[in-house]
Parts: C-alpha cells; sequence; structure tokens
C-alpha cells in the first residue's frame, strides 16, 4: 500500500498556522521573535499571504513583496515550511473604488460597498483579471524557493452575487444544461402558477423581492454557483499551476458548509483542507461534539480518499461563538489527534500571533498578546508539536472503511426547499450523525461519500432521507444491492427526481420500489409532543418527526406501529434482492433503534474495529494503515479516567512500549497503538 503525502518532499505532519507578518511591519523585534516562538512551539509550516493583498499591491501595478521574502526567508531559516496563500479572499479598497463592478449584489438588489471579506463577485471578468495577476506574480516570485510546500488557493469560498454578469452567466449555464426552454418548462413545472418562460432572459435567480418558490430553479441556482465558485478557482489554480505545477493546490472547507457542493471543488484539488472549530465544553456534551466532529473529518478524507488537512482550528477558543469557552487542559490535544486518527495530516491553527486589534483581536491563538511562550496555551502547543514529531509512520497512510454514509449536496438543497414535510427543520444531518454514532461508539471507520462514489467498495451503505434520487442513481444503488451489497434508507427515500419533480408510480421511485419491497403511502409529520410507538423482534421503540405509512410487497416486515389510524403498518423492513439486502426504516427515532439495527447489521456483516477491546462510553478507537501495519489511535473523551480491556498484545506506536491486557486512559488522553503484520 503507497503512502499519500501531502507532498513527498517533506513526509511529516504539518503543524503551525496562519502567520500574518503583514500586521506587524513596524515591529521587526516581533518578527524575529515569532522565528524563536516558532522553533519552541515545535511548529514546521505557517500558511501565509492569506489576507494580505493590500500589503503585496499598495497601489495598482506598485507591487511590494519586501515583507513576505522576509517572512519566507526566515520560516524556511527556522526549519518551516510554507503554505503559500493567494490574496482574492479579502482585495485592497482601491480596487472596489476604481472598479465597482468588483462588488457582490446581494438577493435584495442592492450592491455591498468595500469591507469585510468574500465581499466579490466570481464572474466580473475585472475581478477575474486582476486575482490572475496577483497569482501569477506570487507564482514567479517564489517558484523555487525551497519553503513552498502547497498552494493555498483564496480562503473559505462563499456567497452568492446577484449582478447583471451573474445573472446573465446562470442564464448561459442553464442553456448548456437544457438546450431548449420546453425542457426547462417541464423540468421546473413552471405551468403551475403560469410561470412559463418564453424567453431566456426572463429567468432571473431566486431573490428576495422575485421567485423564490420553483424548486427547480433554486435547486439549479444553487448548482450554478457551485459552478461558477469552481470555475473562479481554477483561474485561480491555472495561474500558479503553470509556473509550478509540480506544487499541490487544496483551499480550505468549512466541513458540511451548505452554500456549495465541496465533491465539485474537490475534483480540481490536490489535497483536501478543512477549517473546524466545535464547541468543545469540558462536560458529558464533548462526546456528541467529537461525533460531530470526526465525522465531518471523515467527510473531508473521503473526498479525494486520502488524507486531507485541518487548515484552521483553535488552540484555545474563539471569538465568534454566542459563548466563547475556553478548551480545558488536554482538550486541544485530543481534539488535534483526532484530526490525525480520521486521516488528517496537519493541524494548523488560526492564527499562530494575536492580531492586535480589528475583528478577530481576542480570537484564540498560538502567542497570546502577553508574547511569550509561558502560557499555558503554547505548552500545551509545543507539547503537542513534540508528539507530532515522533509519528512519522503515521503520516500518508490510508482509512479502510467497509461502511459508508451517503451524503449528497444536491439532495440537502432539494430536501431543504420542499414544502412540506416539518418545514422549520428536517434535520438531514441530525439523522446521518444518528447513524455514524452507532460506528463511532465501537470504534468502526466511516467514509462519508457521495453518489459518485464506488460503492462495491463496501459491504454497508447507509443513506438516511436521500429525498432527490435521479434514475441512473437510483439504478446505480440497485445494482449495489443486486451484487450482494447492504443498503439501508429511511422515511422520504426518493421522492423526487433531480429536478424536484415527483417520481409517479409509488415512492421510493427511481426504480427503487423493487428494491426495498415497498410502497410509500404517506408521510405523517409529528408535532413536537407526538410520538408513537414501533415494535419488533428487535424490541419496542418510540418514533418523533416522521413516520412514513408503507405497504411490504415482498419485503420481510421487521417492525410494526402501535398506534394512531396506521396502527398495525410496517415500520421497518428488510428485501432480499439479488445476492444483497435492503432496509427500509419509515419512521425517525431518538437513536435506540438506529443503534439497535446497526449492531445486528455490523454482527450479520461480520464488520469490526480494529481495536479489539471493549470500548467504555465516549472511548473510541479509530485505525490507519500502511498495508504492513495498523496505527490505533485510543480517545478518551470524557473528563474522567477509564480504563479499557484489551485480549491483544499491542505497542505503543510512541516509544514500542508493550501492552496489554488493560490499558488506562486519562481524562482527554490517546494512546496511540500499533499491530504489526495486519494482513
Amino acid at each position: 500500500m503507497i503512502k499519500k503525502y501531502i507532498n513527498p518532499i517533506f513526509p511529516h505532519l504539518l503543524h503551525g498556522g496562519d502567520y500574518n507578518p503583514d500586521q506587524w511591519q513596524d515591529r521587526p523585534d516581533i518578527l524575529a521573535e515569532d522565528m524563536r516562538l516558532m522553533r519552541l512551539a515545535n511548529c514546521n509550516a505557517m500558511s501565509v499571504g492569506i489576507f494580505a493583498w493590500a500589503a503585496l499591491e499598495p497601489k495598482e501595478g506598485r507591487f511590494d513583496f519586501t515583507f513576505l521574502d522576509k517572512a519566507i526567508d526566515d520560516i524556511y531559516k527556522a526549519g518551516g515550511r510554507v503554505v503559500l496563500a493567494t490574496p482574492s479572499g479579502a482585495r485592497p479598497a482601491w480596487l472596489s473604488m476604481k472598479y465597482p463592478e468588483v462588488l457582490r449584489t446581494n438577493a435584495d438588489g442592492s450592491r455591498n460597498t468595500h469591507g469585510m471579506r468574500h465581499n466579490h463577485c466570481y464572474t466580473s471578468p475585472i475581478y477575474r483579471k486582476k486575482v490572475f495577476e496577483i497569482n501569477r506574480r506570487i507564482a514567479e516570485r517564489y517558484k523555487d524557493h525551497p519553503a513552498l510546500l502547497v498552494w493555498h488557493i483564496s480562503n473559505e469560498y462563499g456567497g452568492r452575487c446577484y449582478c447583471e454578469n451573474c445573472k446573465a452567466a446562470f442564464r448561459n449555464w442553464l442553456k448548456e444544461k437544457y438546450g431548449t426552454l420546453d425542457a426547462l418548462n417541464k423540468d421546473w413545472w413552471t405551468a403551475f402558477w403560469a410561470h412559463t418562460y418564453t424567453d431566456w432572459s426572463q429567468i432571473d435567480p431566486p431573490m428576495d423581492h422575485g421567485e423564490r418558490y420553483t424548486n427547480g430553479l433554486d435547486l439549479d441556482w444553487r448548482r450554478f454557483v457551485t459552478y461558477q465558485t469552481t470555475d473562479f478557482m481554477k483561474e485561480e489554480i491555472r495561474a500558479v499551476k503553470e509556473i509550478t505545477p509540480n506544487v499541490p493546490v487544496t483551499t480550505n472547507m468549512m466541513g458540511f458548509y451548505n452554500g456549495l457542493d465541496y465533491r465539485v471543488l474537490a475534483r480540481e484539488l490536490d489535497v483536501i483542507a478543512n477549517d473546524i472549530y466545535p464547541k468543545w465544553r469540558g462536560t458529558k456534551e464533548d462526546i456528541d461534539t467529537a461525533i460531530d466532529t470526526a465525522f465531518t473529518h471523515d467527510l473531508c478524507r473521503t473526498m479525494r480518499h486520502q488524507p486531507f488537512m485541518l487548515m484552521e482550528c483553535t488552540p484555545s477558543h474563539v471569538n465568534w461563538h454566542e459563548y466563547n469557552k475556553l478548551k480545558r487542559p488536554g482538550a486541544h490535544e485530543l481534539s488535534a489527534l483526532q484530526t490525525i486518527a480520521h486521516g488528517g495530516d496537519t493541524v494548523q491553527y488560526f492564527q499562530f500571533r494575536k492580531s492586535r486589534g480589528a475583528g478577530e483581536q481576542f480570537h484564540g491563538a498560538v502567542v497570546d498578546h502577553e508574547g511569550s511562550e509561558n502560557t499555558r496555551v503554547f505548552k500545551e502547543v509545543a507539547a503537542l508539536g513534540a508528539r507530532m514529531k515522533q509519528l512519522d509512520a503515521v503520516v500518508g497512510t490510508k482509512t479502510v472503511a467497509r461502511v459508508a454514509i451517503l451524503h449528497d449536496w444536491s439532495n440537502q438543497w432539494a430536501l431543504d426547499a420542499a414544502q412540506g414535510f416539518q418545514n422549520k427543520n428536517k434535520r438531514l444531518r441530525a439523522t446521518q450523525l444518528q447513524f455514524y454514532k452507532a460506528f463511532w461508539q465501537r470504534g468502526i471507520n466511516v467514509d462519508v461519500i457521495c453518489p459518485e462514489d464506488d460503492l462495491t467498495a463496501y459491504d454497508l451503505v447507509i443513506a438516511p432521507m436521500l429525498y432527490s434520487v435521479s434514475n441512473a442513481q437510483g439504478q446505480k444503488l440497485a445494482a449495489y444491492v443486486a451484487k450482494g451489497g447492504t443498503l439501508v434508507c429511511t422515511y422520504g427515500t426518493a421522492m423526487v427526481d433531480e429536478t424536484t419533480l415527483a417520481h409517479l408510480g409509488g415512492w421510493p421511485g427511481a426504480g427503487l420500489r423493487k428494491v426495498f419491497g415497498i410502497w410509500n403511502e404517506e408521510l405523517d409529520t409529528l408535532y413536537p409532543d407526538d410520538f408513537n410507538t414501533v415494535t419488533g423482534d428487535i424490541g419496542e421503540y418510540k418514533t418523533i418527526d416522521y413516520c412514513e405509512l408503507i405497504h411490504a410487497e415482498g419485503a420481510e416486515v421487521l417492525a410494526t406501529y402501535e398506534s394512531d389510524f396506521y396502527a398495525g403498518r410496517p415500520a421497518a423492513t428488510v428485501n432480499t434482492y439479488g445476492k444483497g439486502k435492503a432496509y427500509y426504516i419509515a419512521f425517525r427515532d431518538t437513536g435506540d433503534f438506529t443503534d439497535a439495527m446497526m449492531e445486528d447489521l455490523i454482527h450479520e456483516l461480520g464488520i469490526t474495529s480494529d481495536f479489539d477491546g471493549e470500548l467504555p462510553h465516549g472511548v473510541t478507537a479509530h485505525s490507519r494503515t500502511d498495508g504492513e501495519s495498523v496505527f490505533v489511535f485510543l480517545q478518551n473523551f470524557n473528563s474522567h479516567a477509564v480504563t479499557v480491556p484489551t485480549a491483544k498484545q499491542w505497542a505503543t506506536a510512541e516509544g514500542g512500549i508493550s501492552v496489554s491486557g488493560t490499558i488506562p486512559l486519562k481524562p482527554y488522553e490517546t494512546v496511540i497503538l500499533k499491530k504489526q503484520n495486519i494482513f
């Protein structure tokens, strides 16, 4: 099994963060001190230039790279490498003033003034030209610098623009997709409310003072925003790749951010990077936070099925949560090593030194305003960095998963827009996490896949609330089951197609009615104080939110409803289809039923963790492998000590100390185990 490094010229875990010397050009003493502190913090990679456009080009056409030259040179002399950014995320004021078309237009038709960040139009020819020019100059200047490790393209792409340029580009995109207005009108069902379009110029994006209830329009607009953002990003990448073809490129994403389909952006990147700021509380709720965070890490790893970068996190606290609580002692190392356990090869911070003023001056950082290595946070960061230096064997290794949970941004957008069900919050993410938790707490690796992924790589595929399913996707799911796969779906499956038109002929549509052997006649949405009960051989469980009224058409009934007018109707089923099985859960539960059902499937399919022992509550064990050794990250997310039993003989990955019988874990402790000859 070949290791996949972020950049093979530096086969180590990256530890560092956003570094902004442009903010401290009048303090050479601080810049010199930063290099001493960087070494003491055991940091080996700094992200530079992210919001430095105004310093790099203070006036149009006048460039000054003096501060960046010195910063990159100093970082390299101190033993570090750089993740070099393109500065498009925050443009200089002169650009906004001279070329107002680069300013973003809002959904109400108003145009933004200069300010904030990501406040630009991705379609603007002038903005694209100016961004390409500054990117090209940066690439040409540093193309041969030995510190250059990775290109950091822009920063947290997001947002929409509704200007005339964007409207015209949207119409052209629609012409390419549909070919004719007749095809568009049919797929958007525009005859409803007499919204039929007779000329392309009549089509506007969904806007506050315009059309907001044509679901096909809303879905295609979201897809276009992803397309246009990706197209802008590709131009940024071209500017640097033509000069440095062998330097990998990334952009920092934001997990399950709903504004873009990250799978589309991921196709253009060499490595995935993510920013994440969980709310670590120092209470039992940290276990739920750990599960949510792990799910996000697994998404990032699965986007390219290789190690990813944690581009931003905080070693202490943020300044933009409603309540900005400090991480408790030990929690930072735990959360950082959780990233590595789930396939991350970097732990990087926003930011290395706290800004003295402006919007994030009190955001957590490695170096506080106090300015020394004597703070609690600095010492924890330095200790983590020292530990990461011992983990070169883990770098570039693979995560092997036999279970996958499907997440499709288009499905989420379609479900969000659907007028029906529980309109306020359909809770797709919570439903996904309910399934994910069953595997997390048993130490079983999970991939978070998209419809385009190879399903045959998994023994078990779970697709909660897969509301929008095209005929092609339905055929792919059917083929997966027919060839021996196990598929689990829930209420709300395959009700509409990829344009949000309702499937005719009974739900689930797209050919899945035969796969599941059921027909969904109705969906009952329960009030918050409503509930029903389902019973079967698997036990008795409470239902909340949704109860589908399904008919078994060949499927075996596993559980039935106990009350209301649909008492006795099937609530959960399994159907043999070809060589595989398709499970259908027609209700939402509080988590107990999901856990019990997943436990049964884990045993039935022989899915196991790479750690052999029974895991106490709040303890998990996730693994990576190089094909010869397996590395298990045994992690305690409890604020109290626990003891974990094991029947195997392990060695610690750090120091090779023999471990067997029981493994004690302190609060928030991670023990990394290694086992040879696993295959």
